[in-house]
């Protein structure tokens, strides 16, 4: 049967010129996948002949097929034109009058997305292969642009753009087209507070996550960000620290905009990033896994943009050694890193680092509370796994250009120099 269902999907697609034996018997396995089909999401219409319908059918099969054996994405992966013919499928056709666009365009996005999710090495090698078609980026940004196209579209395409840009080898590509960065902030930002929406909150979701991970190791792309006009962005993301739901994707895009366009934020930039400050570090203090790193990171660079505003509101706050100790129990209660927070022993290390070279009498406070031996449980413990941002299945993505030993490494000698 698996073997006929892919036949089947192929035909849909790329049906052949000349009619076959194979093709007879086709014909006789679609019409019982239509009766199949009928109980499924795609309608068919009155208007619409089967020749219309054979691309959304068979993209319905893949999809379905993909979802049950993973193996089945590399046989989709491999046929020949049918990658290039599902993305031709997401661009505006007047080829195909009578089929609902949007339902040709909204069957290619759920292929992709699915295909886009395969976990492990093969998933990175298929997302490359998907993103090299020539047409893709296009496309995507004219589904964003376009007015017309409904919310699940342009929820569909954020996540799917979410996906690619995990394995950061396209985020340069992608901010070489201003549209798809404008329109996801457009998504991100514009969405009204008060919208309760399932899928309003879904798209935004969607958008925010990928502008995070397409602001990682991008100055380019944080530049576009930054020049977007109709936003103060970096207002906007302090204001959403305030709120739960968005405060580890606003946290991450700012803890981004420092490390690679500091130099581009002005007075006013740094001045809301300082309102901030006590509010990161008081949610430091009750966070836990992807929050506590982001958080964490978020803080880190803090210390490093605007040191000496970092360093009065610790000593204001009179919080200054609650903070450290809370650090170093952070760093002892993660000494096992796992692939949901990988970064979580980094970021700590590096605050520590932040805080030592701003101010060397810091190291002080970090042995008070065994710092030292901390580091050295880091140094017998450090794993590869931590050289990544991000894991798919047994695939690390993004990886760190400094190793964490050599911070390691750093942060002791800045301890040594304060015990002199």
């Amino acid at each position: 049967m698996l073997k006929w269902l892919k036949q089947m999907a192929l035909y849909c697609l790329i049906p052949r010129e000349e009619p076959t034996n194979m093709d007879e018997q086709n014909t006789h396995i679609l019409r019982c996948w239509r009766k199949i089909t009928k109980h499924w999401s795609v309608p068919e219409e009155e208007t619409s002949t089967d020749q219309d319908l054979l691309p959304v059918q068979g993209m319905l099969i893949l999809e379905r097929l993909a979802t049950f054996d993973p193996e089945n994405c590399i046989e989709i992966s491999r046929a020949t034109g049918l990658l290039s013919k599902v993305i031709e499928f997401t661009s505006n056709r007047g080829d195909m009058i009578n089929i609902d666009e949007t339902l040709l365009k909204g069957s290619s996005l759920k292929l992709l997305r699915r295909l886009a999710s395969t976990k492990g090495k093969f998933g990175v090698t298929l997302r490359q292969k998907i993103t090299e078609h020539l047409f893709l980026w296009s496309n995507l940004a004219e589904i964003l642009d376009n007015r017309g196209s409904s919310q699940e579209l342009r929820e569909l395409t954020a996540e799917l753009i979410r996906n690619f840009a995990m394995d950061g080898n396209v985020n340069n590509e992608i901010g070489h087209i201003p549209m798809i960065i404008s329109r996801l902030m457009h998504a991100f930002l514009s969405q009204g507070a008060s919208s309760s929406a399932v899928s309003d909150q879904l798209l935004r979701m969607n958008a925010g996550q990928a502008l995070a991970l397409l602001a990682m190791e991008s100055v380019n792309n944080c530049l576009v960000m930054l020049a977007e006009p109709g936003y103060v962005f970096i207002k906007e993301l302090t204001i959403m620290i305030h709120s739960g739901r968005y405060r580890c994707i606003a946290s991450s895009l700012l803890q981004n905009m420092c490390v690679h366009a500091q130099f581009e934020l002005g007075d006013s930039d740094l001045k809301e990033i300082s309102y901030i400050t006590r509010e990161v570090l008081e949610g430091i203090m009750d966070a836990e896994g992807i929050e506590l790193e982001v958080l964490v990171g978020l803080s880190s660079q803090i210390c490093n943009v605007i040191p000496g505003d970092f360093a009065r509101e610790l000593e204001h706050g009179q919080i200054k050694e609650r903070f450290i100790k809370r650090l170093v129990d952070a760093l002892n209660s993660n000494m096992i890193p796992t692939c949901h927070c990988p970064g979580i022993r980094r970021v700590i290390v590096e605050h520590a680092i932040y805080m030592m070279e701003c101010n060397p009498g810091n190291a002080s406070c970090f042995n008070k509370y065994w710092m030292m031996e901390a580091l050295l449980r880091v140094e017998r413990t450090t794993s590869r796994a931590e050289n990544y941002r991000f894991f798919s299945g047994d695939a690390g993505l993004m990886e760190h250009s400094v190793p964490l030993s050599a911070l390691v490494a750093r942060a002791k000698e800045l301890m040594g120099r304060g015990q002199l």
